[in-house]
């Protein structure tokens, strides 16, 4: 029997989707109460975590943000996740919480600090989205710095995580924390120790001075198609979130898979997780009529501006009835968005535009009545080799229709597992254990002296 569905639901702490529609709850994403009632829903509905993706960025044109973008709040405004994770931590019990931390921004040790602490106040549901960052033209304006290419970028990541991790797996042993009052002892000094790092693009020499959480490393997730994402992905991660059509989606988990044995990994230890964007109601009518209602919030002007935010490139200046030059593929902004448009049958310029109005960086929408629409979602599972989803907003902002209709038919059909007791997040996502696997990189630096089972 092949294994229940993962299911993730994907969102931001920021404007998302048809954020125009008046039923739309979007625009409260700076209201706590917004998120504590999705993140209860979330729960009680049986999904295995609540994604959330954060970057520094925004659409920048000719080094300015374009009107359209500040006009149509596309890639703005947002807030930071790691505010509000605590808060949804303390309302939920099972739901896995993941939050988005850039490895071009952030440094090892605040990533290491930050994750060590959610993991303790999550209790072992916390999960850590690999990016090297989004929006790079205008993060980079914002910070003040140069920015840096991006296969570097990708460099620069996998030195960081080698470094986190090191940080988490190496610097207490099982037994380090010992709270003895009666006889003063906090810490076993045997079993805390200073690491030491010296890789290309990071030095370090202390202790994480935080202990050891129920999972100790946060469940690695990344999201990234390129070349250099894919094999980020196939060296650490422990899920994958991956958005295009069938054909590209069957090559890029076939590839990672291939990647992750290549570097001594379980292939089936990554869960591969699908872009789906489920516009489902009790007809297929109904759900046609939203679906049309969803495209219309958006213009081109709003996808031109959204392709800039991920590429940098402007497409409203390219000739509409030519496809990209395919020099734009060497962007250092973002690649997977330019190179998933070029080849052969390369698409023109303004079928990019219609394509982005329609459905952004996501693939083809599943659209109908309930059971069209999972039949759908198990078709794709079935030729793509995937494991589940990564749900994205409905019309309203939340995932209600999801929830309401699609998680119930999930379970009838036995296609995902039903609510279970509190465990960690890596353990609802198939791992025999709360900590890294054996043949995980990460577990290279645990002291002979600790013992994880």
């Amino acid at each position: 029997m092949a294994s229940p569905w993962k299911i993730g639901l994907f969102q931001c702490i920021g404007l998302m989707g048809s954020w125009k529609l008046p039923e739309n709850t979007a625009t409260d994403f700076l209201d706590l109460d917004h998120w504590l009632t999705m993140a209860r829903r979330c729960e009680e509905a049986g999904v295995d975590f609540l994604f959330f993706a954060d970057d520094y960025g925004y659409p920048v044109v000719d080094d300015a943000i374009p009107a359209t973008a500040l006009r149509g709040g596309i890639q703005f405004p947002k807030g930071d996740p790691t505010a509000v994770l605590p808060a949804l931590a303390a309302v939920t019990e099972r739901l896995g919480l993941v939050t988005t931390l850039s490895t071009t921004v952030e440094k090892p040790p605040m990533v290491a600090r930050k994750m060590a602490t959610l993991d303790h106040m999550t209790k072992g549901r916390i999960g850590w989205n690999i990016v090297t960052g989004a929006g790079q033209n205008a993060s980079a304006r914002l910070f003040g710095v140069p920015m840096t290419e991006h296969d570097k970028r990708y460099e620069i990541a996998a030195d960081h995580v080698d470094l986190s991790l090191k940080l988490w797996e190496g610097c207490w042993d099982e037994g380090g924390l010992v709270q003895d009052r009666e006889a003063g002892v906090y810490a076993d000094p045997a079993k805390v120790r200073e690491i030491e790092h010296h890789g290309p693009h990071f030095d370090a020499k202390g202790v994480l001075t935080v202990p050891p959480g129920p999972q100790r490393t946060p469940v690695l997730f990344q999201a990234g198609a390129s070349a250099p994402g894919r094999d980020l992905a196939a060296r650490y991660a422990e899920a994958v979130f991956l958005a295009a059509e069938v054909p590209a989606l069957k090559e890029q988990i076939a590839d990672i898979r291939r990647r992750a044995a290549a570097h001594g990994r379980d292939p089936r230890s990554i869960r591969c997780l699908i872009a789906g964007t489920f516009v489902v109601a009790e007809t297929d009518a109904a759900a046609q009529e939203l679906r049309a209602r969803q495209v219309a919030t958006k213009t081109l002007d709003d996808a031109a501006a959204s392709y800039a935010f991920f590429t940098g490139l402007d497409l409203s200046r390219m000739d509409p009835d030519k496809p990209l030059d395919p020099s734009a593929g060497l962007t250092q902004t973002g690649r997977t968005n330019v190179e998933r448009f070029l080849g052969p049958n390369a698409p023109t310029v303004r079928e990019i535009l219609e394509e982005f109005q329609r459905n952004s960086v996501m693939g083809t929408p599943y659209v109908g009545d309930v059971a069209h629409v999972v039949d759908e979602a198990a078709r794709v599972i079935a030729e793509t080799d995937a494991d589940g989803f990564l749900v994205q907003p409905d019309h309203t902002g939340t995932f209600d229709s999801f929830l309401d209709l699609v998680m119930p038919e999930l379970v009838a059909r036995g296609l995902v597992s039903p609510q279970s007791e509190p465990m960690t997040l890596r353990e609802r996502l198939g791992a025999p254990s709360p900590h890294l696997a054996p043949e995980h990189p990460g577990a290279a630096y645990r002291s002979a002296a600790t013992a994880l089972v």
